[in-house]
């Protein structure tokens, strides 16, 4: 079940680049860069995913990060997600997220499991929601 919402995010994409196919079906790597917050906590976020199109059009990604503080306390996280295109050109994915950190700030991060929502349009602009799983 859904628990409460633990982050938000704004960002964009800073490249793209195609690294291979599988079976036929493209993979795309994808850099973002934006900033959030976590349980009210400002951070600023880098991070990349890599997007695998499948034969019946559905996408599969996994990708990883950090997200700074302004005081240099950090989280890294990994992930992974399924999702689609949308009506005008975007990508929409729902996945789940891994939290690792030494952060006194944002060590209530370790041990959630946080599911997002990520919605991304055609220009390479994102926003994010983060739910802790319960």
């Amino acid at each position: 079940m859904l628990g409460e919402l633990i982050g938000e995010f704004q960002g964009e994409d800073t490249g793209r680049r195609v690294i291979g196919s599988a079976e036929g079906h493209p993979i795309v790597e994808v850099s973002f860069r934006g900033t959030g917050s976590y349980y009210g906590i400002t951070v600023n976020t880098l991070g990349t995913y890599e997007s695998e199109l499948r034969a019946d059009g559905s996408l599969y990604g996994e990708g990883q990060g950090v997200d700074m503080t302004a005081d240099g306390q950090g989280v890294t996280w990994h992930g992974s997600g399924v999702g689609h295109f949308t009506a005008d050109g975007g990508t929409s994915f729902r996945g789940a997220l891994f939290f690792s950190t030494v952060s006194p700030q944002l060590e209530r991060l370790n041990g959630v499991v946080g599911m997002f929502e990520y919605e991304t349009d055609a220009g390479g602009k994102s926003t994010g929601k983060f739910y802790e799983w319960k």
